[in-house]
């Protein structure tokens, strides 16, 4: 029975995902015919730029080339036709999820050549009252109250989109990605073992990620899809530490650009839940989905603010939290 309510939450969950999709293109089409100057010129996947291309995609909080949860195949601030190598890019996000539980990332990457992306986020991720709730259930001694993620990131690019001369080929991008949480062995100690004996056993494991991302140019307005999947051993992301066991979860974006400055976009990833709960203080996690708002300030800066649904985290659901995001290429 519970996992018949789950399953049908699950399906009301989407069902709103795709509604919100669905919204996003309806309001691109409405914009478009409001103003007919809208039009974005594309090359190589993103809108043009007689100089610079615009600084997509963003930094995903591990450091990564994405939007804020998600990937994309493109890689960040490749080397421009003339150059040798890449420039730097750096970021910075922020979420705050409530109940004192807070996300900052700052991240910077480098893509020494075309099809390579080197990139690293250090992400502080507080706990907020989960402390607390621990003393008061009988851990009095209990202290740590944060964790600090870091991620090594490693992309190859194994396709560029259109390569061949053939349209339909989408840009196609694999990932390593190490990570390391710096708290959650503590965590551990602290909780007496719990974390272990619930599945949650290491502090550091290797994701691997293979994305695909095709611009749409035929549509009203042009529309990016980026759609992957990830090997995957992170209890949210890593955050919450590493089981011993692989799990393969889908995750994706779509974006669409309203202006040569301004796009809407969305995203869905699926989170593991191999570990076995704590009660009400280490729930089973939920999918993640959120409604972000991009705009490019210039041809350096690009910054975007967003929604997120992340479901049950830690002791509490973090539904309908914000989150800000911002990266400059040099």
């Amino acid at each position: 029975m519970k996992t018949y309510l789950n399953r049908q939450a699950n399906k009301g969950l989407f069902s709103r995902f795709a509604l919100a999709l669905a919204a996003l293109l309806v309001t691109a089409t409405w914009n478009l015919k409001a103003d007919q100057t809208n039009s974005v010129a594309v090359t190589n996947g993103v809108p043009a730029s007689p100089e610079k291309p615009p600084p997509l995609p963003l930094h995903q909080i591990g450091g990564s080339g994405g939007v804020f949860v998600t990937l994309s195949a493109y890689i960040v601030n490749s080397p421009r036709n003339g150059e040798l190598v890449g420039r730097p890019a750096v970021g910075f996000s922020y979420a705050n999820l409530g109940h004192g539980e807070n996300l900052e990332a700052p991240t910077i990457s480098e893509s020494p050549f075309k099809r390579l992306e080197l990139s690293y986020g250090w992400d502080r991720f507080g706990l907020g009252d989960l402390p607390q709730a621990l003393r008061n259930a009988g851990l009095v001694n209990y202290h740590q109250n944060e964790v600090q993620l870091h991620n090594f990131n490693v992309r190859l690019q194994l396709l560029k989109e259109d390569e061949f001369d053939q349209k339909w080929i989408p840009a196609l991008t694999f990932g390593a990605h190490y990570k390391y949480n710096d708290g959650i062995s503590e965590v551990n100690n602290e909780v007496f073992g719990l974390l272990a004996s619930h599945g949650i056993t290491r502090n550091h494991g290797v994701d691997y990620t293979l994305y695909a991302t095709k611009m749409f140019t035929q549509l009203p307005v042009p529309v990016l899809l980026d759609l992957g999947g990830r090997a995957t051993e992170g209890v949210w992301e890593g955050l919450g530490g590493f089981t011993d066991r692989y799990n393969f979860e889908f995750e994706g974006n779509i974006a669409v650009f309203l202006s040569h400055h301004f796009a809407l976009a969305a995203e869905y990833k699926q989170q593991p839940t191999d570990y076995r709960p704590i009660g009400s203080l280490v729930q089973k996690a939920d999918d993640w989905l959120t409604l972000d708002a991009v705009y490019i300030v210039n041809k350096h800066m690009t910054i975007a603010a967003g929604w997120a649904h992340f479901g049950k985290m830690l002791n509490h659901e973090d539904n309908g939290v914000w989150g800000i995001t911002t990266k400059w290429e040099f």
